[in-house]
């Protein structure tokens, strides 16, 4: 099995869908408010600003590293497309997010505590371990590769 064939490799069921329109919309904005100042966010100077200020430095380069994940990772969710390896990359950024800014602040949203990063960590888990989906990128070029072998 080739390298492609394993990362595009999906589960031929519709549950991956929602899990990845909802967290591809989601992650694509939250990234856009970090790279572009978008949607109410700072852009890259505010974020890397407030990023070195709770000491993930360098601050720029974190908030690039960050909005790009998110922003491009994002879209490439809504499309299905690498599903498994940027589900992973997503995974990450939200156990970062987790432990560097919301931990201390407990479970709730309310009091800006973890439970909304601990939500799209598992959505990027199942992404992870199902792939995209029926109706992805992926299952087309998995089905592809897989006839021509």
């Amino acid at each position: 099995m080739t390298f492609i064939n394993t990362i595009t490799k999906t589960e031929q069921s519709l549950s991956s869908l929602p899990l990845r329109l909802i967290a591809g919309l989601i992650f694509t904005a939250h990234g856009a408010q970090k790279l572009f100042a978008w949607f109410g966010g700072y852009g890259l100077e505010g974020t890397g600003q407030w990023m070195e200020s709770i000491g993930l430095a360098p601050g720029f380069f974190m908030a690039l590293m960050a909005g790009s994940a998110e922003f491009f990772g994002g879209i490439l969710l809504l499309i299905g497309f690498l599903t498994r390896p940027v589900s992973v990359v997503l995974a990450i950024t939200m156990i970062v997010a987790i432990f560097s800014v919301h931990i201390s602040n407990g479970l709730f949203m309310s009091n800006n505590g973890y439970e909304f990063a601990l939500s799209l960590l598992a959505i990027t888990l199942a992404l992870c371990v199902q792939g995209g989906g029926r109706y992805s990128v992926d299952s087309h070029v998995y089905l592809k590769l897989i006839k021509n072998t």
